[in-house]
């Protein structure tokens, strides 16, 4: 795991389910062949409406063609990210589109752990409303040792919550190269 993660910042709303981050109508693709995998990338957040809630600042598209994967290595979000059904194919969809981090204000807990059992992003807390504080776009770094998301293009540093006992998971890649890693299973 790198302990710096830098790239541009895709900015989302409060309450993106998992229907937005991956629609059912994607999941016809089989995670376990690399072509179609990837598909779960060039189709990830097309479920957010093109008008209202969960929109980023410029209604700048975030996928829909294979070209724009990887653009946006850090999401910011706010409250509630990831609710909706269990589907572990968001965060899969997420990580398959370029998106390392996401940093939200709390997330549905089944999002949450999917995350960082699949090994597929870094999911941090934050205190801050930082949805108001960056905009799609702005060129940040994260810093996983130090906790901190530093906005460049603002020149603002915040404040993370610790990943705590998740960290080791997301260190190891995933829970069960954790488990191998700490004895727990077999290799």
């Amino acid at each position: 795991m790198e302990s710096i993660i830098q790239g541009r910042a895709y900015v989302l709303g409060d309450d993106i389910d998992t229907d937005q981050i991956i629609p059912a109508e994607h999941l016809v693709y089989n995670p376990g062949i690399p072509e179609e995998r990837k598909m779960f990338g060039v189709h990830a957040l097309s479920g957010v409406p093109a008008e209202g809630a969960g929109l980023p600042n410029g209604n700048v598209p975030f996928g829909g063609e294979e070209g724009r994967i990887g653009e946006y290595p850090v999401i910011i979000a706010g409250r509630n990210f990831g609710c909706g059904s269990s589907r572990e194919h968001a965060p899969l969809a997420l990580a398959e589109a370029g998106v390392r981090v996401v940093v939200a204000e709390f997330y549905a807990r089944i999002f949450f752990r999917n995350s960082v059992n699949g090994g597929y992003l870094i999911p941090y807390e934050t205190k801050e409303r930082l949805i108001d504080r960056v905009a799609t776009g702005d060129e940040v770094i994260v810093d996983v040792e130090g906790n901190t998301l530093t906005n460049v293009t603002r020149k603002e540093v915040h404040i993370l919550n610790p990943l705590g006992d998740v960290l080791p998971i997301i260190e190891a890649g995933d829970v069960f190269k954790y488990a191998q890693s700490a004895g727990m299973a077999s290799r």
